[in-house]
């Protein structure tokens, strides 16, 4: 798949201000949506967790993967941040091609 949509959980607004103004800003993303509201829940360290997170719908290409995954690593406060990368099968042909001139 020539494009992706990437989820990326953050743990407040501020954070998730800052991921999508700079994956935008940097072109490894033509657009990132910010889910407010998100509950999620989830085993550390041995126990079950609960949190409120906001969350992150990127998209992006395939190209772009491993440095968007390396940037939001860099640029998250977690240990270890949710980077999940999923295919776009297909969609408005017209709105794939703004994303590739978005990322060029």
């Amino acid at each position: 798949m020539k494009y992706l949509v990437v989820l990326v959980t953050t743990p407040d607004r501020k954070t998730s201000e800052k991921l999508s103004r700079g994956l935008v800003a940097h072109q490894m993303a033509a657009c990132v949506n910010i889910v407010p509201g998100v509950r999620s829940r989830y085993r550390w360290k041995g126990k079950v967790e609960t949190a409120r997170e906001e969350l992150l719908l990127i998209k992006t290409g395939r190209s772009k993967l491993s440095a968007l995954t390396r940037w939001v690593r860099e640029n998250h406060p977690y240990t270890v941040c949710e980077v999940v990368a999923l295919p776009i099968r297909g969609g408005s042909e017209a709105y794939l091609d703004w994303i590739a001139a978005s990322l060029a």
